[in-house]
């Protein structure tokens, strides 16, 4: 025994003597590693979702470009052709036409008459709707809200932001112009544009405060969520194991995102009212959030191998290093 060791009663050197200074500092070490790679997975799907977030509320073009396949959704196309047939019929009064009918027989060739000419006006909107020209039409008229949302979002007033359907009525009066019924359709549906109300005034200032809070964390997060992992993984005495855990908390934390968005979904669509059909509205939701989903199910995929291929361990690294050669050769 050198005579620098620590001798105690006995001849023995006690275990804590043996252990060098850093040794008894690793408990704090493995708790910031750790406290790291916590805050790391769960910045990961906060990050997924702002970014997705601002992309959507910002980018004018790549809103467009989301909700342009709705135009030939089939659900989409029967909520418009059913609330602009609803919106015609409401300015087509027949009562005038009856006139010579007597009074008992009225109220049956009313209705039937009524039902008629409701079926017909249905054709032409639809045949608007699925004709070659609506998907420009549709394109523009979710431009113009989508520009009018992100003014209101980043200007001062509380104006309400709504979705203008002119262009599509303006269609469907040229489809029913010289209907060949003897009734002028056209002429009786008011030029008055119609609008469909898609952010209120008094929700205005909350919406805004949430688009700026996610215009300032977007560009952050995802900074923040792989300097954390990365600070974790360097900071780890034991990386093999860290990586494992990392993979695995970033996978738990995405699927928890996951289950959040479905059980969002669900509530929403139940929050809205009866007039609103179901399958358009679950259509409009599944494209909004199709990339946020798609990039969840990645990060899962991802995640889920990194820790895989960590817990398998170097010969894993070879096999799949060898397949990477086999390909490039």
């Amino acid at each position: 025994m050198s005579a620098s060791a620590p001798v105690r009663p006995r001849g023995r050197v006690t275990e804590a003597e043996r252990l060098p200074e850093q040794s008894r500092r690793r408990p704090g070490r493995a708790l910031g590693a750790g406290a790291l790679l916590l805050i790391g997975a769960l910045l990961l799907p906060l990050s997924l979702a702002t970014v997705w977030a601002r992309s959507e509320l910002t980018d004018t073009d790549r809103y467009v470009a989301t909700v342009a396949p709705l135009a030939a959704n089939r659900a989409v196309q029967d909520a418009i052709v059913h609330d602009v047939t609803n919106g015609v019929m409401t300015h087509v009064h027949l009562d005038g036409l009856l006139k010579a009918i007597p009074r008992p027989e009225r109220a049956a060739l009313l209705k039937r008459f009524t039902r008629g000419l409701r079926e017909f006006v249905g054709k032409q909107v639809r045949q608007v709707v699925t004709g070659r020209a609506f998907p420009a039409v549709w394109t523009a008229v979710h431009r113009s809200a989508h520009q009018a949302l992100d003014g209101t979002l980043t200007a001062s007033g509380d104006a309400p932001v709504t979705l203008d359907l002119t262009p599509i009525l303006d269609r469907v009066r040229q489809q029913l112009a010289g209907n060949g019924l003897g009734i002028d359709i056209a002429h009786r549906i008011p030029r008055m544009g119609a609008e469909v109300v898609l952010l209120r005034s008094p929700d205005v200032p909350r919406a805004r405060l949430a688009y700026r809070a996610v215009r300032t964390a977007a560009p952050l997060l995802p900074s923040a969520a792989a300097l954390c992992l990365l600070a974790g993984l360097l900071l780890a005495r034991r990386r093999r194991r860290a990586l494992i855990c990392a993979g695995a908390g970033c996978a738990a934390t995405a699927a928890l995102l996951a289950t959040a968005l479905a059980l969002l979904r669900a509530r929403v669509l139940e929050g809205l009212p009866a007039v609103v059909p179901r399958s358009a509205a679950s259509a409009y939701t599944d494209a909004l959030t199709g990339s946020l989903r798609d990039g969840v199910g990645t990060v899962i995929g991802a995640a889920l191998a990194t820790a895989v291929l960590a817990a398998v361990g170097p010969p894993a690294v070879r096999v799949v290093r060898r397949l990477c050669a086999a390909g490039a050769g």
